[in-house]
């Protein structure tokens, strides 16, 4: 039975909530899209994130590491969650003293990769089996965007929910009373929505942060993802912004074809920083392309183009273009209307 005919049985019953369907979508291990063999952040997959598109995304974190270790006085554990095939860590631990490294994966074919990066043993499904509260950092790039989320609409009176049922063959949505912390949530940090306006309620990434945090003694947790502050995502509430993304192309309705596609939402970072603070780490929200330029990246490009031009005057042609893709991989990261445009959230605790 195929993952759509099982989720119209379980809605026969009736309906349910948009984040037990995302939850099935994207995770179940059978049929859900991160569940299967395929590989899905590669140039042949559905997408690519910054780790792939360059390497030096992953050497440049380790600078960061290393300021954090500096800070702290000790070496840190490193612990990235949804770290796919090992594009971020691999580069990362080249470049710096980290011994003690695990990644957090639910991708099998990712899983599998990661054994090779940081060994089996310290490869898991879940952060809660990485033991802790450790000095560290964890990393998380493009996670949180991932993270399943209730649909909320603006009504004169308050709010509603979108939860998911069935008409004959196909998925729907339907109209359901607001549940008390799906409105909590939306009047402390959905922002100005109009009325028909849709809201994200990002409760699961709430409940993620908390738990990231309390796995830190001390040290520092970073979110990379796309997304805005709650004022800056105003203008994408009409429609919100619940997508999905197959084969590097934006994808159809989320509810036709569940295990097929990603299934993602711009990230409120005001939501983030709040929880983050309440458990009282201090936090820092910046663009990509000030974060990297931060930690050298913009210095390390300015030696890459005077190598590229050294090369020019006489070097060998191959090496040249090894420079070149070298650098223009690592200008994607920087560029301001796109991946220099996502945010990045440090908690620091400690």
């Amino acid at each position: 039975m195929s993952l759509l005919d099982r989720i119209l049985d379980r809605v026969s019953a009736g309906p349910i909530p948009f984040e037990e369907f995302q939850r099935t979508a994207l995770y179940d291990p059978d049929g859900g899209f991160f569940a299967g063999d395929t590989l899905r952040s590669t140039k042949a997959g559905d997408f690519l994130t910054s780790p792939e598109v360059s390497a030096l995304f992953g050497g440049t974190l380790a600078e960061f590491v290393r300021r954090e270790s500096e800070r702290l006085g000790s070496l840190l554990t490193v612990v990235e969650v949804a770290a796919g095939s090992g594009t971020l860590l691999a580069p990362l631990l080249a470049a710096s003293d980290v011994v003690d490294a695990w990644a957090v994966e639910v991708s099998p074919p990712a899983r599998a990769a990661l054994v090779g990066v940081v060994g089996s043993e310290r490869v898991v499904d879940r952060l809660a089996d990485v033991p802790g509260p450790f000095d560290g950092v964890i990393l998380a790039n493009e996670l949180i965007d991932n993270l399943p989320v209730a649909v909320a609409a603006r009504t004169g009176g308050g709010w509603e929910e979108r939860w998911v049922s069935r008409d004959g063959d196909r998925l729907t949505f339907v109209a359901a009373p607001v549940r008390p912390d799906v409105a909590a949530w939306c009047e402390a940090y959905a922002g100005p929505v109009e009325v028909g306006g849709l809201v994200e309620v990002q409760l699961e990434a709430a409940a993620w942060v908390r738990a990231a945090l309390a796995k830190l003694a001390r040290g520092a947790l970073v979110l990379i993802d796309y997304g805005d502050t709650a004022d800056g995502l105003a203008p994408r509430r009409s429609h919100g912004t619940l997508r999905t993304y197959r084969s590097h192309h934006l994808g159809p309705d989320p509810l036709l074809e569940p295990g097929e596609t990603d299934i993602t939402v711009d990230v409120n970072f005001t939501a983030l920083a709040d929880i983050a603070e309440q458990a009282g780490a201090q936090v820092d929200l910046v663009r990509q392309d000030d974060f990297l330029n931060g930690l050298g990246l913009r210095d390390r490009l300015s030696e890459l183009r005077h190598q590229e031009l050294a090369l020019a005057r006489g070097g060998d042609p191959m090496e040249r273009l090894r420079v070149r893709s070298q650098r223009t991989e690592a200008e994607t990261l920087m560029h301001p209307r796109g991946l220099g445009d996502f945010r990045v959230l440090v908690a620091r605790s400690g």
